[in-house]
């Protein structure tokens, strides 16, 4: 009689240490979710950041005009952000017909770039 009651209170613990492993483990699950999101987001910030100090370095602050080497540089940078509405904007800069649209593109385009840094 007393091996089967030891042999039940035995059970019963590790029924609820497993259980309580189970909620930690699921804590801990959502902490590192929350935690990968905030790499994501620095990454993402971390990447419009660049772009943007190689675009005003380059292109605003640069008399000249914009060889092909900082073009690429530039194309490369704004595709790695990986931002469908900032590769957009881009793209109409780009494809600006005259100096007072590029103007405009241009500001769009920064103003963009400072709303996506969260």
């Amino acid at each position: 009689m007393k091996k089967r009651i030891i042999f039940i209170a035995v059970i019963g613990m590790l029924v609820v240490g497993n259980a309580y492993f189970a909620l930690k483990a699921s804590s801990l699950n959502g902490e590192l979710s929350a935690a990968k999101k905030e790499t994501v987001a620095f990454n993402r910030n971390e990447k419009v950041i660049n772009f943007s100090s190689l675009f005003i370095d380059s292109v605003l602050k640069s008399g000249n005009e914009v060889d092909f080497d900082i073009r690429l540089k530039l194309e490369n940078a704004v595709r790695d952000i990986k931002d469908d509405e900032i590769l957009a904007q881009w793209d109409k800069f780009v494809k600006s017909k005259t100096e007072m649209e590029a103007q405009e593109e241009v500001k769009n385009l920064l103003s963009l770039l400072m709303k996506k840094i969260q």
